[in-house]
């Protein structure tokens, strides 16, 4: 199956969806390339970038869960 690259862009705004985001990533760990996150303590937010090489179905079912948690944003960019 062909595969893209792509980043998922998260903001986590309620810290008690922590972490089922840490759960959802680490079932889809083999796919994820790399991973950054920021607090923004001034905020009280946390902003996560996770790089992925999978098939589409599987980076928008990945960004799919994460961003039907209460108070967690997630989109997908894909390369071409």
């Amino acid at each position: 199956m062909e595969t893209r690259v792509a980043v998922i862009a998260i903001i986590v705004e309620n810290t008690e969806s922590v972490a089922t985001v840490n759960g959802i990533l680490h079932d889809y760990a083999k796919h994820i390339i790399g991973r950054m996150g920021l607090p923004y303590r001034d905020r009280k937010i946390n902003i996560i970038s996770v790089v992925v090489d999978a098939p589409h179905d599987e980076i928008s079912a990945l960004s799919g869960k994460i961003g039907r948690l209460p108070g967690v944003s997630a989109k997908a960019v894909y390369s071409q």
